[in-house]
């Protein structure tokens, strides 16, 4: 069994990386749009520039997102070898990937209003459900989070562990 689990650890550990990889290839590709979008010596329309600066940024949000899902897989799955089964874990990791989730969705939001301008008026719909999806997800992990402190508090020697864990993973110590 304990060799069955490493494999997971493994596992979690190639999805993280690949999740990193997407990340940095991502991060490319808005280099180059951004690099065509001020590009100074290209005859192209201020629109088109805007365009390209917009779609660099919604690149760069799905390049953050990619990042953070990364780095809290190696945290929680690879480095912290976490179980799921505690409440605080689920919440904490759940938590952290929600707020990348809601920040790259509201900036989304802008991106897609930004990029809709006086031409299609008809993409503010398609961004204020963009909104309402993040604003949805916020209120619900705001109700996960406060339904889920009874647990925690049925479980605090969790949390003191829990603790105890970030700040070994701070300071990069060995268990």
């Amino acid at each position: 069994m304990k060799y069955f689990l490493k494999i997971f650890q493994l596992s979690h550990l190639v999805i993280s990386l690949l999740f990193i990889v997407c990340a940095i290839a991502l991060i490319g590709l808005a280099v180059m749009e951004l690099w065509r979008g001020l590009s100074p010596w290209e005859p192209i329309k201020a629109t088109e520039r805007l365009n390209s600066i917009l779609e660099a940024l919604a690149l760069l949000t799905v390049a953050v997102a990619a990042l953070e899902l990364g780095q809290t897989i190696a945290e929680e799955e690879v480095q912290r070898e976490a179980h799921m089964s505690a409440p605080t874990r689920v919440r904490r990791f759940l938590s952290r990937f929600l707020v990348v989730l809601v920040v790259a969705l509201s900036i989304e939001t802008v991106v897609i209003v930004f990029r809709a301008g006086p031409d299609s008026p008809e993409q503010v719909r398609n961004a204020a459900y963009v909104g309402i999806t993040a604003a949805a997800l916020l209120a619900s992990w705001g109700v996960f989070v406060r339904l889920n402190r009874s647990a925690e508090e049925l479980e605090p020697e969790a949390m003191e562990r829990a603790k105890r864990e970030d700040a070994k993973v701070e300071r990069r110590e060995p268990k």
